[in-house]
């Protein structure tokens, strides 16, 4: 199998497990992530938004892991990109600038931390063979 190809599917099964995850029951994510005891109604709110958003980008990952070498696959894999950078940096301000803290933050920044460079290296070998 193509590495691409593994990376989309590893992506859509991370993604649609984290935005089932959060829509379905975002106080238990959010207490996993950050030691939240208590959400408020618009958190629960916000975390089922990003839950629908995950499934989404799971969704799309899934269905171009097929797709090698086009131009749309190349853009998801950017999107995919900055969405792990994006996360990786979030959790870890939350992680040490906030007392937010959950028994999952750290494993979760690590994930997105490999999936960053999993990303890079993929583009990166694009950008190679295009060169």
């Amino acid at each position: 199998m193509h590495s691409r190809k593994k990376l989309l599917i590893t992506t859509a099964i991370i993604e649609v497990g984290a935005g089932l995850s959060l829509a379905s029951v975002p106080a238990l994510v959010m207490w996993l992530l950050l030691g939240i005891q208590e959400p408020s109604t618009e958190a629960l709110i916000v975390g089922r938004v990003a839950g629908v958003g995950l499934l989404a980008i799971g969704t799309a990952c899934w269905l171009a892991s097929d797709d090698s070498g086009n131009a749309s696959q190349h853009g998801l894999l950017w999107g995919v990109l900055i969405y792990n950078i994006g996360v990786c940096a979030v959790l870890t301000w939350a992680g040490s600038m906030t007392p937010m803290a959950g028994i999952a933050l750290w494993p979760a920044v690590a994930l997105h931390a490999l999936m960053t460079i999993w990303c890079a290296a993929s583009l990166l070998t694009i950008s190679q063979i295009d060169n």
